[in-house]
């Protein structure tokens, strides 16, 4: 399968946990969209079939640890090297814990989603920061991944539900201190987009008052087109925040 490529300005994206799910949607709409994407993850073999998949050659895999400063570095020097700039930051890579109570939930995987969900995003968040502030021209994009778990908890998720309320401080934060370098961010709550790493709500799980349910899901190319429509406004304007989500899932209303 090859993408025809748009005759539009070739913005620079990166897209971290750019080999599978959310991201991978998100990085193949950027390229059919006339973007030149950057396509950072752990794993080179599933960055390198996104690549093989899109038929681009603008199209740039880089195996990356988020939650490793050096590892950060490195990539943005990819980036400075390659492309010179950055417009768009998609900031996406993120893991959860094995579901357990409160009570049991090992500090071993506590810190391992910290370290990759909020750590690892204000780390590449600070490395688009850098570069969007002393490019020429100056600016850009950073949109964080905060999930619908920035607003309210499935249950047995405190570290996930924990780290991803703590990206709308981030999101709050860049947003502010970029004001005077023309650096917009905003973040977009997802909930329910089908992937291969969500699949298992459409067998049932665990709902609030105890149940077990099976959850409606939506197209994850929902999310990737708003992921665009966030990066087509100028600038000068900026969705701070956008939930996209199933609409019949249970999240509005009483649990």
């Amino acid at each position: 399968m090859s993408f025809q490529e748009t005759s539009k300005p070739a913005k620079v994206a990166l897209v971290t946990g750019a080999g599978t799910g959310i991201g991978r949607s998100v990085a193949l709409a950027l390229l059919r969209a006339g973007y030149r994407v950057v396509l950072a993850g752990r794993r080179m073999a599933p960055l390198e079939e996104v690549v093989s998949t899109s038929g681009s050659a603008h199209a740039l895999p880089v195996a990356t640890d988020v939650a490793s400063a050096s590892s950060v570095d490195a990539l943005f020097e990819r980036i400075r090297q390659h492309h010179g700039r950055l417009d768009l930051l998609f900031n996406n890579a993120g893991v959860n814990a094995p579901p357990s109570s409160f009570d049991e939930l090992s500090l071993e995987h506590w810190q391992n989603v910290v370290n990759i969900n909020l750590t690892g995003s204000f780390l590449c968040a600070q490395g688009a920061f850098r570069l969007m502030k002393s490019q020429s021209p100056r600016g850009g994009r950073i949109i964080n991944n905060g999930s619908i778990s920035a607003h309210a908890p499935r249950p047995n998720s405190v570290a996930y539900t924990s780290t991803k309320h703590a990206i709308t401080g981030l999101t709050k934060c860049i947003s502010l201190d970029g004001r005077p370098y023309d650096i917009a961010c905003g973040q977009i709550d997802i909930g329910n987009a089908l992937t291969e790493l969500s699949e298992r709500m459409t067998r049932g799980v665990p709902q609030a008052h105890g149940s077990i349910a099976i959850e409606p899901m939506m197209d994850v190319q929902a999310v990737a087109d708003s992921v665009l429509h966030m990066d087509s406004l100028p600038l000068s304007a900026n969705v701070q925040f956008m939930t996209v989500m199933a609409t019949n899932m249970p999240y509005v209303g009483r649990g």
